[in-house]
Parts: structure tokens; sequence; C-alpha cells
């Protein structure tokens, strides 16, 4: 048992000496303060959003209505479902007057026929004329017509799986039935100077109404 200390006593001095840490600071191996860990703060919390779901529905609303205000106008006033018409006048004389094939065109097809391409160009062992027609049930067909070698022109027109299933009349012509790409079927006349070919995604109806129409 410790004896009693005076009433008066002074605390002792917890000073320390010159170069040491106070005592009541944790010291290192060398005499150094020891690190301390370091004061963690606090997480910040993300401020909630403010908007509720009906802003952003009122939001998205005025966002979506000038488009659709938009896109009503370019269909209404400017066509902007339908399909655009050339004139296949300019690229039908163009061939002709290149005389490097007999030249044919349609016939008889009616309005619902649109033309949307017509091109003549001289390739690469030849020439090319096309055509190409939207269908009366909106598919697309095209007309070639060419003086490649059948040889070159098939394949590259039609793929190296492009096979013929037989022979068909139309128009008093015999025309070779062939597959295409993909679900494509073309109707091709083989002639002394020239290829014809009828092809497309179109119906096989529509498809000879096209080749029976040349003239």
């Amino acid at each position: 048992m410790e004896p009693a200390q005076p009433a008066d006593r002074v605390p002792a001095d917890r000073t320390p000496p010159d170069g040491q840490p106070p005592a009541d600071v944790p010291a290192g191996r060398g005499g150094e303060p020891a690190a301390t860990a370091p004061t963690t703060r606090p997480p910040v919390v993300a401020a909630k959003s403010e908007r509720s779901p009906k802003d952003m529905a009122i939001s998205l609303l005025v966002l979506l209505v000038p488009i659709a205000l938009l896109l009503a106008f370019y269909r209404g006033f400017l066509g902007g479902d339908q399909a655009t018409t050339v004139d296949p006048a300019p690229a039908i004389e163009q061939a002709r007057s290149a005389n490097v094939f007999p030249v044919s065109q349609p016939q008889g097809l009616g309005s619902d026929w649109t033309t949307v391409s017509a091109r003549y160009q001289t390739v690469e062992g030849g020439a090319n004329l096309r055509l190409g027609y939207l269908t009366p049930e909106g598919r697309g067909v095209q007309l070639l017509q060419s003086s490649v070698p059948a040889d070159r022109l098939l394949p590259a027109e039609l793929t190296s799986q492009g096979q013929p299933q037989g022979p068909t009349e139309l128009a008093g012509r015999t025309w070779q039935l062939y597959t295409a790409r993909g679900n494509q079927q073309a109707l091709v006349l083989l002639e002394p100077t020239r290829t014809v070919i009828v092809v497309g995604d179109a119906r096989d109806n529509e498809l000879r109404e096209l080749a029976g129409s040349l003239r």
C-alpha cells in the first residue's frame, strides 16, 4: 500500500527532455513519435434525386412530340414512304447509242410498276444496262441486259450457288429459271450477243410478267 500523498504536492512535470516525444505520445524504436492512424472521413452520402417518375415522363414527352410532328410532316407532305421514281429513257437511249448489244425495254406494264433505278455502264468484258423496279406488291426486281460472257456474268450476278432449274416459255422465248442469292430467283435469257437476267425477291408471277413484257 502506497503512502498517502500530501495534498499540496505539485504534479510531476511531464515535459520531456529536449528531442524526446511527450510522455503520452507513443514513441518509435528510434525515439521518434510513432505514426498514428489517419483520421477516417465519414462517407459522403449522394444527394437523392428530387425528380419524380412523373417529371421524367413529362420531359420525355416534350422530346418525343417534335419528333412525331416532323415524321408526320415528312410522310404526309414530302412523301417519305414513297419510292423515288426515275426516268429510264436516258439510260436506255445511251445503251442503244453504244450499239454493243440489242436493247429491249418493258412494254405494257401497269402504272403500279415503279422504275427506281436506271444505269448504263461499260465494264470489263462488255457493257451492262440495269433497270430497277418496285413491283405492285412492293418487292424489288432488277432487269439486266449485258454483253459480258454468260460464264462470267451469271456467277457474278447470281453467285456461285446459282443453279438452273429448267426452261420456261415466255412471249415466244425460252428462258431458264435459276436460283439466286438468298431468297431470290431469276429468269435468264441466253442469246448470242447478250444475256438478259430478271432477278429479285418478287413472286414468280411478277418475274414472268416483267420478262414477258420485254420488246
